[in-house]
């Protein structure tokens, strides 16, 4: 695996001061999103509020990632190998409204403060992880190279518009090298854009699936 470029001094600890600050001003002010939204998915579905699944994460170690429950829980997939694709009939209509304005991610606002994830990073993917039919890291042998940093909330690929199925092997190549640039390119002022960009097009003008 090739190594990843050296940040700036201290970017290392201004990232996860960030991290830490961001996630905890945002658990605060979207308390009561958030009550909300696990009302809504328990009374209009069976089953568990928030979703868990492993997920690779730093140096590739799996670990729990959280989100709210989106799909009908006899038809989820639980490995996460079979996408989500558009008009999904496993999605619950309040998981429709979550994917498509991201709200079900918010808890992994959880995941930030243990320090499993950043807000900032290469979105985090679970075990065999498929693109164009095939294990990510046979479609492209410098995959595993975005897992040299904390998986994100949000990421360089999903402000750029790299969203959704990876079926295509060219939307598959395009988000890796999204990734890949972000590990050339990492720092405060990217993240602090990134943030900023991910609020005001994925929050107000979401087109997830």
């Amino acid at each position: 695996m090739p190594s990843a470029p050296v940040p700036r001094p201290g970017y290392g600890k201004l990232k996860r001061t960030l991290d830490i600050f961001g996630a905890g001003i945002g658990l605060i002010l979207l308390l009561p999103l958030m009550l909300a939204i696990s009302v809504a998915i328990k009374a209009t579905s069976r089953g568990p509020v928030i979703f868990r699944q492993e997920r690779h994460g730093l140096n590739g170690d799996v670990f729990t990632i959280f989100k709210f429950r989106s799909m009908y829980t006899h038809l989820g997939d639980g490995t996460g190998v079979c996408q989500t694709v558009c008009g999904d009939p496993r999605i619950t209509r309040v998981g429709s409204f979550l994917r498509k304005s991201n709200f079900d991610e918010l808890p992994q606002l959880l995941n930030v403060l243990k320090g499993d994830m950043s807000l900032v990073g290469p979105r985090p993917h679970v075990p065999g992880m498929l693109a164009a039919g095939m294990a990510y890291e046979d479609f492209d042998a410098r995959y595993m190279s975005r897992h040299q940093v904390r998986p994100g909330i949000t990421g360089l690929a999903q402000v750029s518009g790299c969203r959704g199925e990876t079926t295509n092997p060219v939307s598959a190549r395009k988000r890796l090298e999204y990734d890949l640039e972000y590990l050339e390119k990492q720092s405060l002022a990217l993240d602090l854009k990134i943030i900023a960009q991910t609020v005001s097009r994925e929050f107000f003008h979401g087109n997830g699936y």
